[in-house]
């Protein structure tokens, strides 16, 4: 894709974990080409979206495109997992944190080794960890069923 953020503002359609893999991949590698606006050295990305619109799937992609070639799982119950490509991948889900809890307890700082992206599930609920930097993606379900329609759309940032 040529220009990866452009295509996300206007919003890219997929229609298989395949494909979201590939938008996140894309992504990533215009990270590590130092070429995105709101993609420095680090990075924090959120995934917006409901549960089971892909945001593990997107981080898998977006892993893949780091380099990383350790098996990607959700963190739901660790809440976050760390790996190391061509930048660190810290992927953090926040659904079982509540926004009132604090974040600070989670220690992220003294994990992120520079340079790094942060990928955040569930931003919502960990709203001190955002820098206004941020770029925030939504992940939807356009149509379910046996051939299901996905959008990611950049929301804010770039």
């Amino acid at each position: 894709m040529e220009n990866i953020i452009e295509a996300l503002k206007s919003g890219i359609i997929t229609h298989s974990p395949e494909e979201t893999e590939s938008v996140a991949y894309a992504l990533a590698q215009f990270k590590t080409m130092g070429m995105g606006i709101g993609m420095g050295k680090d990075t924090t990305i959120t995934l917006n979206g409901d549960l089971g619109v892909g945001k593990t799937t997107f981080t898998k992609g977006f892993a893949r495109g780091l380099g990383i070639t350790k098996t990607i799982t959700s963190p739901t119950f660790n809440l976050f997992s760390i790996y190391n490509g061509s930048a660190q991948l810290v992927h953090l889900d926040a659904y079982r944190l509540s926004p009132e809890s604090s974040a600070e307890s989670l220690m992220l700082d003294d994990f992120l080794t520079s340079p790094y992206c942060l990928l955040i599930e569930w931003p919502h609920n960990v709203p001190s960890l955002i820098p206004p930097s941020a770029l925030h993606l939504r992940l939807s379900i356009l149509e379910s069923g046996t051939n299901p329609v996905h959008k990611i759309e950049l929301i804010a940032g770039a």
